[in-house]
């Protein structure tokens, strides 16, 4: 009984001692996130990317690499080739889904939107093609 109640307590606290830390992923002041709805913008430009996918943000939150791990030039050079191909298949709705194509985005290669906006379409982008079994282009969509 002796035996039984040290291994007891020593259990205890080995499981109260133990605590898993959580990183917690910050985006600045820009990024606002209601209801799988996020807001990112790029205010010097007046440009602003709006992202309405239910479960978007639990999923960036849990595969996101940290800003900086990607230069500005990669984002945008993956996004050029991604948007394009989405904007030719949202112009022919009876050879794509037209659910899962709905509009054009409006992504102009000769406009430097700033990092923030580059790195939100491209995690948006990646999203995207892992869930919905979509190839955009040349570039197989990494986590």
């Amino acid at each position: 009984m002796k035996q039984f109640l040290i291994l007891l307590i020593t259990s205890s606290m080995l499981l109260l001692a133990c605590k898993t830390s959580q990183e917690n992923k910050t985006f600045d002041k820009i990024q606002k996130i209601e209801n799988d709805t996020i807001r990112i913008a790029n205010d010097k430009i007046e440009y602003e990317v709006i992202i309405i996918d239910p479960g978007f943000s639990s999923w960036f939150n849990g595969h996101a690499k940290p800003k900086n791990y990607y230069s500005q030039n990669y984002l945008e050079s993956h996004n050029r080739i991604w948007v394009s191909e989405w904007n030719r298949r949202a112009m022919l709705p009876l050879q794509y889904n037209p659910n899962l194509y709905e509009m054009t985005i409006d992504y102009q290669t000769n406009i430097d939107y700033g990092y923030d906006v580059n790195y939100m379409l491209y995690y948006y982008l990646v999203y995207f093609q892992i869930t919905n079994k979509q190839q955009l282009g040349g570039y197989t969509p990494r986590i």
